[in-house]
């Protein structure tokens, strides 16, 4: 019996709120792993908003590929992992784009004050493209 995920399942989980854990290379020493917010609709592109200069920052733009991890911590247990070259804005995200992250982890209002506070020029978008998954869903046992 196989726990993969279809397209459509995997694709609808990464859409659904869940922290994600960003993954990405470092030279000589273990990747780089820590929790991320995101965004995601089906069939397009993983949406991240992250600091110009930061240490993600700069791995990202090194490697031009990261990997993201979703999962659901209690059973059934599910994960969906997704692979990808990054396409990095030379612009800060846009308030709709940096809204559209931070409301899907903070209810309206505190979402609004949070972009208030927190979008600049400092700030950056990464667009994610899907290219290799990994899926498992316990619950097709």
């Amino acid at each position: 019996m196989s726990f993969v995920m279809t397209p459509a399942e995997r694709e609808s989980f990464l859409a659904g709120v869940h922290v994600a854990v960003l993954a990405v290379e470092r030279d000589g020493r273990a990747p780089l792993a820590v929790p991320i917010w995101y965004d995601y609709r089906p069939g397009g592109e993983v949406l991240l908003w992250m600091d110009r200069g930061s240490v993600k920052d700069r791995l990202v733009r090194k490697a031009g590929r990261l990997t993201l991890t979703v999962q659901d911590e209690s059973w059934p247990y599910k994960y969906v992992s997704v692979e990808g070259s990054v396409v990095i804005s030379d612009e800060p995200p846009t308030r709709a784009e940096a809204l559209g992250i931070a409301s899907r982890y903070l209810p309206e209002p505190d979402a609004r004050s949070y972009v208030d506070g927190a979008l600049g020029e400092n700030s950056l978008l990464v667009r994610v493209r899907p290219e290799k998954w990994l899926s498992n869903d316990q619950s097709k046992s």
